[in-house]
C-alpha cells in the first residue's frame, strides 16, 4: 500500500491535465460559450490528432496485422429489440440517489465509496479491501441507513433506485407512428447483429474477430473526473469468436490479457508500473460474462479501469436468435459440427486511453522550468515543428516554408514563427512535439539545419537531406 501511494502523488493531478488540455488545445468544455454540459467534451486541434493516432495504432495493431480479424462499422441506431435482447433495456442500470433537499443526483455507489475512504484516512482498517461493487441494491440501502451516510451537501438521501442508462429517443414524423428506439449503450452489439452477414461475405473461419471503432451513449450522472466518464464516448471493441469444443478459453483469455498489456506499454509507451489487472468479483461482473478482467491504470483519483476482457460466453447469438427468429449458428467447414460460438470481448475506451496517455507522459521538468508532455513519437500530434530563426529574412523564411512543405508530405508537422527560438520550445515541449528544425543563417549557406530532441534537448546540425529518413527512425 505504501508504494502504491508513493506512486500515486508522482502522477499529475487532474487539475494539472485539465489545465494543459485546454490551454494547448487538447480537451475543450462542449458549449463553453452557453455554459458548458455536464459530462461532454470536445476535442481540440490537438487532441483530435491525438486520438486519432490512438485509434490508427489500435486499428492497425488488431485488424490490419492479423489474418483472423476484419473490421467493421455499424450504426449508432439499432433497431430497438437489440436492446431487449441484449439485456440492456431490462439491465443496464446505475444504484442512484437523491439529495432530499436540493434534488441533485447521485451514485449510491460512488458515494458509499467516498465514504469507505473517509474512514481509511482514519485509520479503521477494517474497511481495507471493501468492494462495493459487491452489493446489491437492497444492501447498498442498508449500508446507507446503517452508517448515515449523506449527500456532499451534507443532506438526506433517498433509498436508492435502478436508473437505465440508455438513452431514449424516436423515430418517424407522423403522429402515433412513431417508434420508440435507443442511442447505442455499447458498439458491441452491431457486431452481434452483423455476424452472418460476416460470415456469408468473407472468408473468415473459427477463430476470428470482428472489431470495430465506434461511439456509443451512456446517460451517466456522475461529474468530476473530466474525460474518464461522459454522456458521449467512444469505445473499440472486438468479439473473438471461438469453439469452445476445441479451444480453452482460460488460455485465450491469457492470450488477449498479454496482447492488450503489450499494446499499452508498446505501442502507447504507458509506465508498466501505473498498470494492473483486477478481476472482477462474482456480484460485480456481468450477468453474461463467465470471467472478467480490468486493466486498471493508475490516475491521480486512482486506479480506475481503461480496458476490459470478458468472457461472454455464446450469450449474445443466442438472445438475438431467440429475438430475431434468425440463425446465427456457425457450421464447421472440416468436421461439420454445426454450433452457436462462444465470445471473448476486449473492450478499450478510446478517451480512457487518450487521458493514459496525457496523463503518463506529462513530466515537469524543474530544473528548466518547462512542462514536457514525453508522448511516444508515434503518438504524438506534431512529429516535427518547423522555425525560421527570423521571420524578417525572405530568404530563411522561404526555405523553412520549402521544408515544411517537403516533411509535411510524409509526417504531420507544425509550423512557428512568432517570438523567441525559447518559447517556441517551450511550447512545442507541452504540446509533445519530438523535434524542432530551426532553419537559420547557416542553412542559406550550407543546407543544413538545427534539429533539437524533445526530451534531452540536445541540438544537433543534420543535412536536410537526411531529415527525413532520421525522424522516421526515431518514431516507429
Amino acid at each position: 500500500m505504501p508504494e502504491e501511494n508513493n506512486k500515486l502523488k508522482s502522477q499529475p493531478t487532474l487539475e494539472e491535465i485539465v489545465s494543459l488540455s485546454k490551454r494547448r488545445g487538447f480537451v475543450f468544455q462542449t458549449s463553453a460559450i452557453y455554459g458548458g454540459l455536464a459530462n461532454s467534451y470536445d476535442y481540440g486541434p490537438l487532441g483530435v490528432e491525438l486520438l486519432r493516432n490512438i485509434k490508427n495504432e489500435w486499428w492497425r495493431e488488431f485488424i490490419n496485422k492479423r489474418a483472423d480479424m476484419v473490421g467493421i462499422d455499424s450504426q449508432i441506431l439499432l433497431h430497438p429489440k437489440t436492446w431487449v435482447a441484449s439485456g440492456h433495456v431490462g439491465s443496464f442500470s446505475d444504484p442512484l440517489v437523491d439529495d432530499v433537499v436540493t434534488k441533485k443526483r447521485y451514485r449510491a455507489d460512488h458515494l458509499i465509496e467516498e465514504w469507505v475512504e473517509r474512514q481509511l484516512k482514519k485509520g479503521k482498517e477494517e474497511w481495507n479491501g471493501f468492494v462495493v461493487e459487491n452489493l446489491s441494491l437492497e444492501e447498498m440501502a442498508k449500508f446507507i441507513s446503517d452508517n448515515q451516510i449523506l449527500s456532499p451537501d451534507g443532506n438526506k438521501i433517498t433509498e436508492p433506485k435502478s436508473f437505465n442508462l440508455l438513452f431514449e429517443t424516436e423515430i418517424g414524423t407522423i403522429a402515433g407512428e412513431k417508434t420508440i428506439i435507443y442511442l447505442r449503450g455499447e458498439t458491441a452489439q452491431g457486431i452481434f447483429t452483423n455476424f452472418s452477414q460476416v460470415l456469408d461475405s468473407t472468408r473468415v473461419q473459427l477463430p476470428f474477430g470482428i472489431g470495430q471503432i465506434g461511439k456509443s451513449f451512456r446517460n451517466e450522472i456522475t461529474t468530476g473526473q473530466f474525460i474518464f466518464r461522459t454522456l458521449e464516448l467512444e469505445q473499440a471493441e472486438i468479439e473473438y469468436f471461438f469453439n469452445p469444443n476445441n479451444q480453452d478459453w482460460h488460455e485465450l483469455m491469457e492470450t488477449w490479457k498479454q496482447q492488450m498489456m503489450s499494446f499499452a506499454v508498446n505501442t502507447l509507451g504507458i509506465k508498466t508500473e501505473n498498470l494492473r489487472w483486477r478481476r472482477h468479483s462474482d456480484s460485480e461482473r456481468s450477468f453474461y460474462s463467465k470471467d472478467t478482467y480490468d486493466l486498471d491504470y493508475n490516475f491521480s483519483f486512482g486506479w480506475k479501469e481503461l480496458w476490459g476482457v470478458a468472457y461472454r460466453t455464446d450469450y449474445d447469438l443466442k438472445q438475438h436468435m431467440e429475438f430475431s427468429g434468425q440463425s446465427l449458428e456457425y457450421r464447421d467447414p472440416f468436421s461439420g459440427e454445426v454450433f452457436v460460438p462462444h465470445v471473448m470481448e476486449p473492450a478499450l475506451g478510446i478517451g480512457r486511453a487518450l487521458l493514459m496517455v496525457l496523463t503518463d507522459a506529462y513530466y515537469k521538468d524543474e530544473e528548466k522550468n518547462r512542462i514536457v508532455l514525453k508522448l511516444k513519437p508515434s503518438l504524438a500530434p506534431y512529429k516535427a515543428a518547423i522555425f525560421p530563426l527570423v521571420k524578417n529574412k525572405p530568404e530563411i523564411v522561404s526555405q523553412a516554408q520549402e521544408l515544411f512543405n517537403l516533411l509535411g508530405q510524409k509526417f504531420s508537422c507544425t509550423w512557428d514563427a512568432r517570438g523567441n527560438i525559447g518559447k517556441r520550445y517551450l511550447t512545442q515541449d507541452e504540446i509533445g512535439t519530438p523535434f524542432c528544425i530551426t532553419v537559420d543563417y547557416q542553412t542559406l549557406e550550407d543546407k543544413t539545419v538545427t534539429i533539437r530532441d524533445r526530451d534531452t534537448t540536445e541540438q544537433t546540425r543534420m543535412p536536410i537531406e537526411k531529415l527525413e529518413s532520421y525522424i522516421e527512425s526515431m518514431i516507429k
